[in-house]
């Protein structure tokens, strides 16, 4: 489109231009035209729409105008143009005005189309991956930034922030989503594709779908959250309507492939091996097949609005076809072995299970009935005969599961009734009564008898007399074997708690008991009368054995902790210190442990001669006696005596090595003293009497045992002092027995070395004070005649008196207490001693100098006197 220019020659001056009349009339014919132009220019222009339903069109639409609107502005702003206009309004002409108008209008439509072809230009390659993307993947990732942008848009743009213009832009993105999910889904090829790819494409396509949706609803809520930008609040129907309605299209879709994809996982290799009948899983296979060809025979688009109508039938015939296929494949998968509700017992369950899937395709039918569209067509025909068919089999397995259970129960449930009332099972090998075990013989074929009796008649089917009769006593048969089941666990629970001592003395009891159980695993069987009066016998036996084993447990309760305090004495008790730094000397601190011990052997003497009693009032409930030398408890005395040395060995095992922990831990409990016994330092008391009194202490431990005297073989009672010579009496203790235990004999030899090393190490330590020997090995009388003989100078007595001065005061900066694991060695005495020696030294040192001094005086008189 173009302007013509005036062919009039404009050069002058506007002004006077203007006032000739010649000028003014070819300018304002020019005028006339440039309005026709640009008025019939901005009509078609604003009459045009978009060339196709996407949005690209729309994007395409204002850029063509952007450029036409900007060709025809362009010229209006030539100078020729401008001084036409210039000179008309200077003449005041009548078409000025109009022609401004069309100016106005043009400026107005060009500003618009520049801002809307910028704007949208932002969009444009957002939309390109719209229409033109490869795959779903692309769309999904595009969605959500042209959501943005086009939030962009609206905010910033003086024209695409109104309803009339965004709401068709958007209607137009999703018409091309829509057209995108339409392409790619093809229901006439879709279910001959394969399965997981076809799977895939519908599952991408509904989310692409949902996408729209969801981006578009969280950009609604951005922009609510802002507070500061204008709500998108646009018709919904319109921009959704038909993409909520191909997700729910395309929904079924999805759950028709997953139906069809368990039913090809189904009938697969291992139910044709389980069935063992591979061709009618092959049937079944084909009328899988056949569930799909509506689908793939539509005569209408399933995608459009108006075709929900069709789209709901065709899903309903969908339904209630693979209703009644999914239970024939259920039926057939399950026939060996159907899923039982809790409690059902096979048979019934199983026929229970076959009628639960029968009334299932029962009611599917009838509702598929009720659509008279379905049930006129070929396929509502096809699916009945299929509903007959398995309703058919279903009535056969039926009446086959109960033929055999009836023959079945008819000829078996007679030999189960004679099946004696216990059964006796025996642990190998036999060790003593408690490998013997007593088993409620009903078995668990007749209580299943029972319970599909039961339901075989609320079935409806007749069941045989005698299987009906079994049911009536079923109340009678629980009673009787929970009576038995309460005996023989309370049996069996007591002894589990009799130790093989306690099982040997109470055989005779153990035998008595089983001579009452004897007539259930012998004689008596479930149509046996006197059964409730053996349970009685049995409950009678079993409380009277009950009480026997409770009071043998009371007493060996009794004596067991006679024993616990007994193995539990401490036989190594320790002085206290008497204060601070003080603790009693070697000799006061084992005469200390030795009077303990004493004491507490004394009470445990007391203990153990007390168990003899009560073994004699256990003997007197099992043999009703009272002379401690039962035959009957021979071998319970030998199991009590065997406990009590294994008692007495413990407590000597653990209060050695106790007593040794003491002996090694960093506690002094006792003190011995350092003494000078020319020429030695020595221990007071020395090493060999400390290491004397350790011995007798760990003796005297062991000899603890002397006072527990022997039984007599075969009884309870204390054996006597045997007089072997007039002069020798021995007395049978555990000592004998105990003192040869090399674990203690081990601990004892232990504990001796320990203390030898320890005192070793305490003479060791002593050596260092030899270091002062000659404070007492050389004679003092010797010496200073000698020195007196050698007449010293002054400074030789200085050296001297220096040398042992500083001695005496060496010895009380050292430490006078030396505590060693459990011996404090106290060195008070002997540094005393060494400091006198060197006292000792001076002061002789001292006599003689003052004697060497007096004669050097008289000696220096006399020369005096002489001169």
């Amino acid at each position: 489109i173009k302007l013509e220019m005036p062919t009039i020659n404009l050069d002058g001056g506007v002004t006077v231009l203007a006032t000739v009349p010649e000028v003014v009339e070819a300018l304002e014919s020019c005028a006339m035209t440039w309005q026709k132009l640009i008025s019939t220019a901005l009509e078609e222009q604003l009459k045009k729409v978009p060339q196709g339903n996407g949005p690209l069109a729309e994007v395409d639409l204002w850029r063509e105008r952007n450029y036409i609107l900007s060709a025809l502005t362009e010229q209006t702003k030539l100078p020729d143009v401008q001084k036409v206009l210039e000179i008309l309004q200077e003449a005041e002409s009548a078409y000025i005005g109009d022609l401004q108008i069309v100016l106005s209008d043009l400026r107005k439509h060009h500003v618009e189309a520049l801002d809307n072809a910028k704007f949208l230009s932002t969009l444009e390659r957002h939309l390109k991956n719209l229409t033109y993307g490869t795959g779903f993947n692309v769309v999904l990732d595009t969605i959500p930034s042209l959501m943005n942008a086009l939030r962009m848009v609206w905010i910033i743009s003086r024209h695409y922030n109104k309803d009339e213009r965004m709401v068709p832009l958007m209607e137009r993105i999703a018409w091309e989503i829509s057209t995108r999910v339409y392409k790619a889904v093809d229901l006439h090829t879709l279910f001959k594709e394969d399965r997981a790819a076809a799977k895939k494409k519908i599952a991408e396509a509904k989310s692409t779908l949902e996408q729209w949706k969801k981006c578009y609803f969280a950009v609604c809520a951005q922009i609510e959250a802002s507070g500061r930008e204008q709500h998108w609040e646009f018709d919904r129907k319109r921009l959704f309507e038909k993409t909520d309605y191909m997700t729910s299209v395309c929904q079924d879709l999805y759950d028709i492939l997953q139906i069809i994809e368990e039913f090809y996982n189904i009938f697969g290799p291992e139910l044709k091996a389980v069935t063992g009948d591979p061709k009618r899983v092959d049937d079944l296979l084909g009328g899988v097949n056949g569930l799909t060809s509506p689908m793939e025979e539509l005569t209408f688009d399933p995608f459009s609005v108006k075709s929900t109508h069709d789209w709901k039938l065709i899903m309903e015939e969908f339904k209630e076809k693979v209703s009644v296929e999914n239970v024939k494949q259920i039926f057939v998968q399950n026939l060996k072995d159907p899923p039982l509700y809790k409690n059902q017992p096979p048979v019934a369950g199983a026929i229970y299970w076959s009628r639960s899937l029968f009334y299932r395709i029962k009611h599917t039918v009838i509702r598929f009935q009720e659509v008279e569209e379905l049930l006129a067509s070929e396929r509502g025909k096809e699916v009945k005969q299929m509903y007959l068919q398995v309703a058919k089999r279903m009535k056969e397995y039926e009446d086959q599961k109960y033929n055999q259970w009836r023959d079945g129960t008819e000829q078996i449930l007679p030999l189960l009734l004679k099946n004696t009332l216990l059964t006796v099972i025996t642990e190998e090998p036999v060790t003593t009564k408690k490998s013997v075990h007593f088993v409620v013989n009903f078995s668990p074929i007749l209580q299943e008898i029972i319970i599909e009796t039961k339901y075989m008649e609320q079935l409806g089917f007749p069941v045989p007399e005698i299987a009906r009769y079994v049911a009536l006593q079923e109340d009678k048969y629980l009673r009787y074997t929970n009576g038995l089941k309460n005996v023989l666990d309370r049996y069996h629970k007591l002894m589990g708690t009799l130790n093989e001592a306690e099982t040997k003395l109470l055989d005779d009891h153990i035998q008595e008991l089983w001579r009452v159980f004897k007539s259930g695993h012998r004689r008596l069987t479930w149509n046996s009368l006197g059964i409730g009066d053996f349970i009685v016998r049995c409950t009678q036996a079993i409380r009277k054995f009950e009480s026997l084993v409770h009071q043998i447990h009371n007493n060996s309760e009794d004596i067991n902790n006679k024993l616990l305090f007994i193995e539990s004495t401490n036989l190594f008790k320790f002085p206290l210190s008497k204060n601070g730094d003080e603790l009693p000397k070697a000799k006061e601190f084992f005469e200390y442990v030795k009077c303990e011990r004493a004491k507490d052997v004394a009470h445990m003497v007391r203990k153990y001669t007390a168990i003899p009693q009560l073994l004699i009032k256990v003997e007197g409930r099992v043999a009703n006696t009272n002379s401690g030398k039962s035959p009957k408890l021979t071998s319970y005395y030998a199991y009590w005596e065997n406990r009590i040395y294994q008692v007495l060995t413990q407590l000597i095992v653990k209060n050695l090595q106790a007593f040794n922990a003491v002996v090694l831990a960093n506690v002094p409990l006792f003190q011995t003293e350092a003494i000078l016994s020319v020429p030695e330092i020595i221990l007071q008391p020395n090493a060999g009497e400390i290491d004397k009194m350790t011995a007798q202490c760990i003796r005297d431990c062991v000899e603890v045992t002397k006072h527990f005297v022997r039984w007599m073989h075969g009884t309870c009672i204390e054996c006597p002092p045997q007089h072997v010579r007039e002069d020798e009496v021995i007395t049978f203790s555990f000592y004998s027995d105990i003192s040869q235990n090399p674990l203690i004999i081990e601990q004892a030899v232990l504990i001796t070395q320990n203390v030898h090393k320890l005192l070793a190490s305490l003479s060791k330590y002593l050596n260092q004070w030899k270091r002062y020997h000659m404070l007492w090995k050389l004679d003092k009388g010797i010496v200073m005649e000698r020195l007196a003989a050698e007449k010293p100078a002054c400074i030789t007595f200085d050296e001297e008196l220096q040398f042992y001065m500083k001695i005496a005061q060496e010895v009380t900066q050292q430490p006078l207490i030396k505590d060693e694991q459990f011996i404090r060695l106290q060195l008070a005495a002997l540094a005393y001693t060494v400091q006198e020696n060197a006292r000792g030294w001076v002061i002789s040192l001292g006599k003689l100098l003052n004697e060497s001094a007096r004669e050097e005086l008289f000696s220096l008189q006399e020369e005096i006197q002489v001169g």
